[in-house]
């Protein structure tokens, strides 16, 4: 790649862009670590360069950070520069390479999509020299990067990327082995992806990754018994690839062939899959795609968003292998709280449905199936979650009433999978089944089964099937009714469902966004009392009554940890639970203290502190002494003994350890840690912990783990919300001030007397929720929110000091019918404004309709406060867009979908404000510099103008008789330079330099006398010219 024309200039080199998308964050702060590095080492040599780096790395963090960030982008936009920077790079760095960790986690969470090809090249040669040199660390970034392989896509990026790091794992095999969860990482990942490498083309690459699976899980099997029963499934699907087939065999007869801790088949489908592991096989944009989806979109309202989505990741025949991944992300990952269960955000199962129902593979279908179903087929209530099963059962009611054909064909998979899973293990399959369905009803996530499993819609087969297999769940306890009295249980999304997303056809099942209810179920649905009354509210009361039940886990700890933890279960005051606590923390800090309990131990303390994280955390009325006492729980023990050591202390990453293990279990602890952060005294300035703690999580990310804490929060505690706020926004400017997504959370959900208190934090200086560098492209993004929160964000955005002129942009990206929200604030805001040249020209700018007041009004404003200003705008206006030839501004303003400023534009809006001005007293039309302006248009115009506009010209035509003389004044002396004109020649000429700054305008605007010369002096002769 050839280098940059300018120096240290990375313009469109690291990122690819458009000319409409607004300056990346990341790209620029790049762009000045680079000058930064450029000018230190500029016409150095090599060693004197080296020098000058290292003198400027020992001045303190923040120049360590811009010249380790300033290599590191030489590093992808330089090829022959990379072994140059990356020798330099670890000969500066003082922090282990931490900080390009993080940026490489950054760009690849974030921004990897966007690479450009050249980047991403560089990015994974960097990633194998970082392993090369064994850094620590590496292998986080290293399962990041294997993230982005995304499943399903044979494209040549994706079989590259794919290939590049199965070589790094290979190559570097010796210290692969040093990581069991990049070992289990990897073997779930390539199991899944030899699936889609099935064509000749492909099979250099599937023997490499089969070789590689084979390899690790003969040699570290209890390293990849950790994947959990997943681990079956994958092996399960490339069982006939002849390599796999003698281990799929060792797998069932002869387990400990793989290792002597291996029983058997049962013990690995016993346990369940981490998520972590569930959620490697979609890319970071899938992931938050989904997610969005899950908790962003309204119920009837998805099509959109599923079309794209399709468009996008399912369109191609290979692409089939990928629902499996999202159904088991959705079910084993998606896990929404009650209130979103029980809000019109879409549901898990309808997107399901809506996966199964457009899946055109039969074998993907089968798959799919399974992945639905996987979890019940050896549920234990003790170890599996509700949330894992509940998305089946609910696809099979709400498709019963408008598709049965979809319920029957999953309740078939149902019975028949009972004894053709492995007939071996046949009765601990039933037996699993049997559990699902009846912790369903203990949870009462339906009501009855009955409806369901013995429905006049299902034909009688199956209906006999499923008598045979589960009579228990076949007997109703009142005649069914064709689910009447799932309606009462069930929330009014499922009429929902059954009417507008089910009725039409099939292959639209779940997507179909026209509601139309019939007349009876109307009438039940206004019997109601309020709508989603009933949704999951059982299951939430369940779980507070239930006590702690932590047996399944307190046998796995040594003898002193399960004394205390048993103490901890006994004691009834928090004072005794503090004490307790400090003594385990104590013994987690101790050397021999057995690092693989850590789980077991998170999963017992999460189960021992749920009732901590219910209910609101800030106490009703704030003071020193109420938020000292909110923050004395045994939880809290932990987040103060992590406050009081030093980052470079062994025990500090032991607790960070111990906390990432909570997180899993309890994801509510990352906002408890927030809270902690700011209400402590014994936290105080200690904020910058927080990032260690997101580091350390699964997620790996500070943003992504910030964002999800604090939407955690928001559907919690909005109060608690709000008092974060400031304090996330300070301490975290890059995570929170690049993008509306907390903003879009805060506002969605405060109401007014919160917005005023944010409001006045703003105007105290406590808060600043926007920076000039991000604002435009926060408020543009704003244009789809709710009215209510697109009114809160204007309000937030006026309480910042921020001048007008920095987001005036906005009004091209308006519509008049589409946005009225941001019009009303923007023509409010205007109006208190003195117009400028861009403020002036954004208004312009906008198409004329005759419904779109808003110019007219703010120009008839101006017009009345500040005519002189806005007249003299105006004609530089005029006259630089006349001067610009007709078929350039016609292609100007049809070659971008944003509006442009056009000479006909000015003129239309030019002559609806004259129409608005006609009855009243304003002189703003008889102004010099407006009928000077006209002129000089209408002499260049073509016909056609001067008819449309004949009205507008004629204005300037009373002009002529005072004009007269100061073109004798020219004749009489020709050769007078522009300072000795008199009369109305001075400001023409002044005017034309301002607007044009260049000669060759002002040339333009004098061919005037001339033609009067050779016409006479008089002004109708002019005028007809």
């Amino acid at each position: 790649m050839e280098p940059s024309p300018a120096k240290g200039k990375l313009q469109g080199r690291l990122l690819v862009s458009t000319t409409l998308d607004a300056k990346d964050e990341l790209e620029e702060r790049l762009e000045r670590c680079v000058g930064i590095v450029t000018s230190l080492t500029n016409g150095l040599s090599e060693r004197e360069a080296n020098d000058a780096i290292t003198a400027n790395v020992c001045k303190g963090p923040q120049q360590h950070e811009e010249v380790c960030l300033g290599l590191f982008a030489l590093l992808l936009t330089e090829p022959p520069q990379a072994q140059r920077c990356y020798r330099d790079l670890t000969l500066v760095n003082r922090d282990g390479m931490n900080v390009i960790l993080i940026k490489i986690n950054q760009i690849l969470m974030e921004k990897f999509l966007k690479l450009q090809d050249v980047c991403r090249t560089q990015l994974v040669w960097l990633v194998r020299e970082l392993v090369k040199s064994g850094v620590i660390g590496a292998d986080g970034v290293l399962m990041t990067l294997m993230k982005q392989i995304a499943g399903g896509d044979i494209t040549n990026k994706n079989l590259w990327l794919a290939e590049n790091v199965l070589d790094i794992l290979v190559d570097q095999r010796e210290w692969v082995l040093k990581s069991g969860m990049l070992i289990a990482m990897s073997v779930y990942t390539y199991l899944r992806l030899i699936v889609d490498h099935g064509t000749p083309a492909q099979l250099v690459l599937r023997q490499k990754e089969v070789d590689f699976c084979i390899g690790l899980l003969r040699e570290k099997f209890m390293e990849c018994f950790i994947i959990g029963r997943d681990l079956v499934r994958l092996l399960q699907i490339v069982a006939r690839i002849p390599e796999m087939e003698l281990l799929w065999k060792d797998l069932l007869h002869n387990p400990q062939a793989l290792s002597p801790q291996f029983t058997g088949l049962l013990q690995l489908l016993t346990a369940r899959t981490s998520r972590k592991f569930l959620a490697c096989r979609l890319t970071p944009d899938m992931e938050t795609k989904l997610l969005f989806m899950t908790s962003r979109v309204r119920f009837g309202q998805q099509k959109r968003y599923q079309d794209w989505f399709q468009r996008q990741y399912l369109s191609t025949a290979e692409s089939q292998s990928l629902r499996c991944d999202l159904i088991r992300y959705i079910c084993g990952v998606v896990h929404p709280s009650n209130e979103v269960l029980s809000s019109d955000i879409l549901p898990r199962w309808a997107i399901i449905g809506w996966l199964l129902t457009t899946c055109t593979s039969n074998v993907a279908a089968s798959n799919a199936k399974l992945a639905l179903f996987y979890d019940w087929l050896f549920f234990s209530p003790e170890k599996d979650s509700i949330m894992n099963i509940e998305p089946a059962i609910l696809v099979m009611h709400h498709s019963m009433k408008p598709h049965p054909a979809i319920t029957a064909t999953l309740l078939d998979f149902m019975c028949r999978i009972i004894p053709h899973f492995f007939p071996p293990l046949e009765g601990q399959v039933r037996q699993g089944v049997f559990n699902s369905l009846t912790f369903i009803m203990e949870k009462r996530v339906l009501a009855h089964l009955a409806p369901l499993f013995d429905n006049p819609k299902l034909d009688r087969e199956l209906r006999s099937m499923l008598r045979e297999r589960f009579p228990e769940f076949c007997s109703s306890p009142s005649p069914p009714t064709e689910g009447r009295d799932e309606v009462k249980m069930e929330e009014s999304v499922s009429l929902e469902m059954d009417n507008h997303v089910l009725l039409d056809k099939e292959d639209g099942c779940y997507d179909n966004t026209e509601a139309a209810f019939s007349d009876d179920e109307e009438e039940i649905n206004s019997k109601g009392n309020k709508k989603r009354e009933f949704r999951f509210h059982p299951i939430k009361e369940a779980i507070i009554e239930e006590p702690a039940d932590i047996t399944p886990y307190v046998d796995q700890l040594d003898d002193m940890m399960k004394e205390k933890v048993l103490q901890l279960q006994k004691g009834s005051d928090t004072e005794t639970h503090c004490e307790v606590m400090q003594e385990i923390v104590d013994l987690i800090l101790e050397e021999d203290f057995d690092s693989e309990q850590m789980s077991t131990l998170a999963s017992c303390l999460a189960e021992l502190f749920k009732g901590h994280f219910r209910g609101d955390v800030l106490p009703d009325e704030i003071t020193e002494e109420s938020l000292e006492e909110s923050v004395c729980k045994p939880v809290c023990l932990v987040f103060r003994n992590l406050c009081q050591m030093q980052e470079d202390n062994s025990g500090f990453s032991v607790l960070l350890e111990m906390l990432a293990e909570l997180y899993q279990k309890q994801p509510k602890i990352g906002y408890h840690l927030l809270y902690y952060l700011k209400a402590s005294k014994a936290a105080m300035g200690k904020m910058s912990l927080y990032e260690s703690f997101a580091q350390a999580t699964a997620l790996g990310d500070l943003h992504t783990c910030l964002m999800m804490d604090m939407k955690a929060c928001q559907e919690d505690d909005i109060r608690l919300l709000c008092y974060l706020t400031p304090s996330i926004y300070t301490e975290f400017p890059d995570e929170t001030l690049r993008s509306g997504e907390l903003l879009n959370m805060i506002v969605a959900v405060i109401d007014s007397t919160q917005l005023q208190e944010l409001m006045c934090h703003v105007m105290i200086g406590n808060l600043v929720m926007f920076r000039k560098d991000s604002v435009l492209n926060i408020l543009i993004q704003s244009l789809d929110w709710e009215t209510f929160e697109q009114y809160s964000t204007w309000q937030l955005f006026l309480a910042h000091s921020i001048p007008l002129e920095t987001i005036i942009p906005i009004l091209q990206h308006l519509k008049y019918k589409e946005h009225p929200e941001a019009l009303s604030c923007l023509l409010l805001q205007l109006r208190r404004e003195k117009p400028s040249g861009e403020m002036v020209k954004m208004v312009l700018s906008r198409p004329c309709h005759q419904e779109d007041q808003f110019t007219t009004s703010i120009l008839r404003h101006w017009a009345a406060k500040h005519d002189d200003v806005l007249g003299e705008h105006i004609k530089a206006l005029l006259i630089k867009n006349n001067n610009l030839p007709r078929k350039r501004q016609s292609l100007r303003s049809s070659s971008s979908k944003l509006a442009q400023l056009t000479l006909e534009q000015i003129l239309e809006h030019m002559d609806n404000l004259r129409l608005n001005l006609s009855n009243t007293k304003n002189s703003f039309f008889t102004q010099t510099p407006i009928l000077q302006a006209l002129q000089h248009v209408q002499a260049s115009c073509d016909e056609s103008h001067k008819m449309r506009f004949s009205d507008l010209f004629s204005l300037a035509e009373e002009y002529e008789e005072p004009s007269s003389k100061p073109p004798k004044s020219r004749r009489k002396a020709p050769a007078s330079s522009p300072r000795s004109r008199k009369g109305a020649a001075t400001p023409v000429s002044n005017e034309e330099e301002s607007a044009s700054s260049s000669a060759s305008e002002e040339e333009d605007s004098k061919p005037k006398a001339p033609k009067r010369k050779r016409k006479g002096s008089s002004a109708v002769a002019s005028d007809s010219d």
